[in-house]
């Protein structure tokens, strides 16, 4: 297992934005993930675990709570319509991996950043599909240590939520994908790229939407009458292309990223009495966790 001391953790988040952990290891494979959390809950020492960073804002400065990557388990297996893949598999890879076998039930889910294991963390999905649509379990270490497989309907899969899982370590999941036209996957897979490069902000570094979407309402909708398309705090900004994004236009900090999180929240708050919810994950380490 990879152990690595003193890394700038900007390296390993989608918003470029985080101090440096003093510890950060890199279990390759169930076994070794069990393990290490085993090893910190015997010590009853507090960790997080990391994906693909891709939801993620980490503090700044340093960092003293240790921090457990998935990103080297990325073991998969197809066997038909049902396939296995581990918490640390980039997700938009996978997808593609699915849809060149003419697998389906995924194909809208292309583009997305980060893991299988924040996406089913957060039960990620965009344009009609949800990562748990075709799932058929998860597999999790408990908070006694064990390594056990939960059945979907025990899950507690919501919009952007999975109730159940958030006591859990999430180590893989498996789904039973429908088969499909290969050509028509990979088409719809190319229009989904298109929509997603057209209407969001990729060419700045971001966590995504910041916000859940509010019942009978739109996050970016309101933000946007409200004023704010294009508000700035240091070098986190309001994206002028799509205000359900904080972009990092230079340097940004996380203090930054959460001031312009609560002028969101205030202003909506005030102008329409929606209470936006966050979306993005915020290390323990934040200032709102302290």
């Amino acid at each position: 297992m990879k152990h690595l001391r003193d890394i700038p953790l900007k390296n390993f988040c989608t918003y470029r934005i985080g101090g440096v952990a003093r510890d950060l290891y890199f279990p390759e494979s169930i076994d070794e993930m069990a393990e290490i959390v085993r090893l910190h809950r015997a010590q009853a020492r507090p960790f997080w675990i990391h994906g693909g960073g891709a939801n993620t804002l980490f503090p700044d400065g340093e960092i003293r709570l240790p921090i457990i990557s998935t990103s080297e388990m990325t073991a998969t297996s197809r066997d038909g319509g049902t396939v296995f893949a581990e918490a640390g598999k980039v997700m938009d890879a996978w997808v593609l991996e699915n849809l060149r076998e003419g697998l389906g039930g995924v194909e809208c889910l292309s583009g997305i950043p980060g893991t299988l294991g924040g996406a089913l963390f957060m039960n990620a999905g965009a344009y009609g599909q949800e990562i748990s649509d075709c799932l058929h379990s998860v597999t999790v270490l408990t908070r006694d240590s064990r390594v056990v497989e939960i059945p979907k309907a025990e899950c507690g899969f919501g919009y952007r939520r999975a109730t159940a899982l958030h006591d859990s370590v999430i180590l893989a999941g498996t789904w039973i994908l429908p088969l499909a036209d290969t050509a028509a996957l990979l088409a719809r897979r190319k229009e989904i790229l298109a929509r997603r490069k057209e209407k969001q902000p990729l060419e700045f570094p971001s966590a995504g939407s910041v916000f859940k979407r509010p019942e009978g309402a739109y996050a970016s909708e309101l933000i946007d009458r409200a004023g704010l398309k294009g508000a700035r705090v240091g070098g986190a900004q309001v994206s002028e292309k799509h205000a359900g994004f904080i972009v990092n236009v230079g340097d940004a900090t996380c203090h930054d990223v959460l001031e312009l999180v609560e002028l969101c929240r205030r202003t909506v708050r005030e102008r329409f009495g929606y209470e936006l919810e966050l979306e993005q994950c915020l290390c323990p380490l934040c200032p709102d966790h302290e």
